[in-house]
């Protein structure tokens, strides 16, 4: 450490200090001391330029999602801190750590009508966990420390820190420039359940006859799995997923049910839903899609809800039994409290009824996924994947026509994030960027991103990134010319009258080319393994335009649209 240091440098000790190794970010006039800084600065840093700030953080969120560490992304001041904006918001209510560091006009400027000026406090504000704009380079040690913290406790987060360019030449007291360790990682600092709420949550779910376990991201996010899988065999109870949740248990595994609700699930895994005379939420906010609009767990079913964050506990639902606390250590203290009553396994049937529904279900799956028609059927696509990824892959998916197939019917055999999409708010054009942090953050991992045609015209300038990276990532594009999802909502709700969701056919494949991936174009269902595994094998960034079935035609896993 210099005996002098300025803003900038502070800013990038601090990081250091924090455990970061990646920043993802894109150049501005406000950046200049900061990127100076991380040149110069002996660090051990590496900073990916995006081309666009929506990207970095995209990148940021795929990147914290794998890895448990906190995701790390930059702009500069203006139009750079209105585009960062979509993937703080995404993050911060998918409750992963994202940090957000916009760069900023002079505060001796503030009020003259400077060029690219915007209240950053304001703006950030109501769409992040914590936020602030130094505005004197002393507090930056102290703000970069309250970020963490604020990002890796309680429920995770977003954070935004804004750093006016006069305060980045500003001094500051190199000593101190420290952190606490416990933040590089989330959940820090977690925090069990008081004293008897394990016990009854265990009291209610041994009274109930058909119990299922609904389960959140907070499970994988806590780092859950294994204390799940211990109570789900013990009492062979059944377990559901939202989207989000995937990866609770591995999809493989006899008591996992697989996705429920309106986006990714079936009629046949509803069944469980409406039958549960007692429902488990774990890790869940009971939103929306999970519940199918609150269709089930019906009036008559019992609710015990086990979350890091009391404001959900009783905001859907009725609560019988509420546990606070981070998941791990929650369901730790329920299999204790098991053990303690020597309760043994077969209690439920689980396992049976979840065999008998998957076949039926599969059954279905099995019928469309051999289908030669063309245009090409998404089940296919879904099967070929199952046929040619890894074990350990990691998957990232835009939420459009890609998603709900992907979580009804890929079965992934391993627990944990290897599943990743933006369920929050659902913008387009996440998973092309979202992939690459995650192969910054998993480089062993084979690494594949889906995508609608839609989605891939917001990103598609990433490819340039991912090309510059050497990132060895299979993009797979669903190619139906259309804004499918809402063309189907339409097809559903409006009596198929379609209004301004088509757009014309581009042969992404030349464009991706272009760009220098290796690419693909498929329209003959026969040709879609051999090129896929083709694809999937090759040590760099390649790309499969599929041309496929439009979304309104097809047999989508979706149990209500929207209207």
């Amino acid at each position: 450490m210099t005996s002098k240091l300025n803003g900038a440098e502070a800013m990038v000790q601090m990081l250091e200090a924090h455990g970061v190794k990646h920043i993802f970010g894109l150049c501005g006039d406000t950046t200049l001391p900061f990127y100076d800084a991380m040149l110069r600065g002996d660090h051990g840093m590496t900073h990916v330029l995006t081309r666009d700030e929506r990207s970095a953080t995209y990148m940021a969120d795929g990147y914290s999602r794998v890895t448990g560490r906190v995701g790390v992304a930059e702009g500069p001041s203006g139009g750079g801190a209105t585009y960062i904006l979509p993937g703080l918001i995404e993050a911060t209510e998918s409750s992963y750590a994202v940090l957000g560091i916009t760069t900023d006009i002079s505060v001796g400027s503030y009020g003259k009508y400077p060029l690219t000026e915007v209240d950053q406090d304001r703006l950030m504000q109501p769409l992040t966990k914590w936020n602030t704009v130094i505005k004197q380079s002393a507090h930056i040690p102290r703000m970069v420390r309250t970020a963490f913290r604020a990002m890796t406790t309680g429920r995770s987060g977003a954070a935004h820190l804004g750093l006016p360019y006069d305060v980045q030449y500003d001094q500051v007291d190199p000593s101190d420039i420290w952190a606490d360790p416990k933040h590089q990682s989330y959940p820090a600092y977690p925090q069990a359940p008081e004293q008897g709420a394990a016990e009854a949550a265990v009291d209610a779910i041994l009274s109930a006859k058909n119990p299922l376990i609904v389960c959140g991201g907070g499970v994988v996010i806590s780092g859950a799995m294994e204390e799940l899988s211990r109570l789900a065999t013990r009492l062979d109870i059944p377990v559901a997923t939202s989207i989000s949740g995937q990866g609770s248990l591995a999809e493989t595994h006899p008591n996992c049910l697989g996705v429920v609700g309106s986006n990714g699930g079936t009629d046949q895994t509803w069944e469980l839903m409406e039958q549960a005379d007692l429902v488990v939420f774990m890790g869940c906010r009971a939103g929306s899609t999970t519940t199918s609009r609150w269709e089930a767990p019906t009036a008559a079913a019992r609710i015990v809800h086990f979350d890091n964050d009391p404001m959900v506990i009783g905001a859907n639902y009725r609560t019988e039994v509420g546990v606070v606390g981070d998941l791990r250590l929650a369901l730790a203290q329920v299999n204790a409290v098991l053990d303690a009553g020597d309760q043994g396994a077969d209690t439920f049937g689980g396992a049976t009824a979840i065999a008998d529904i998957k076949k039926r279900k599969f059954d279905v799956f099995r019928k469309f996924a051999a289908s030669d028609e063309a245009p090409i059927r998404p089940e296919r696509v879904i099967d070929t994947l199952m046929k040619v990824l890894p074990p350990d892959a990691t998957v990232v998916s835009d939420p459009g026509t890609s998603c709900p197939y992907f979580s009804a019917y890929y079965q992934l055999p391993q627990a944990g994030r290897h599943f990743i999409t933006n369920r929050a708010h659902g913008a387009l054009g996440y998973s092309l960027s979202a992939a690459l942090g995650a192969w910054f953050g998993r480089p062993s991992s084979k690494v594949v991103a889906l995508m609608g045609d839609g989605s891939f015209g917001f990103t598609v300038g990433e490819l340039e990134t991912v090309c510059r990276c050497r990132a060895p990532i299979t993009f797979v594009v669903f190619s139906n010319s259309n804004f499918g999802w809402i063309k189907a909502s339409q097809h559903a709700d409006k009596d198929a009258r379609y209004y301004n969701v088509d757009f014309n056919r581009t042969d992404h494949a030349a464009i991706a080319a272009a760009y220098g991936v290796k690419s693909w174009r498929v329209e003959n269902p026969a040709d879609l393994e051999r090129v896929m595994r083709e694809a999937v094998d090759h040590d760099g960034p390649t790309l499969i335009d599929v041309v496929t079935q439009p979304l309104e035609e097809t047999n989508a896993p979706v149990r209500r649209w929207m209207g």
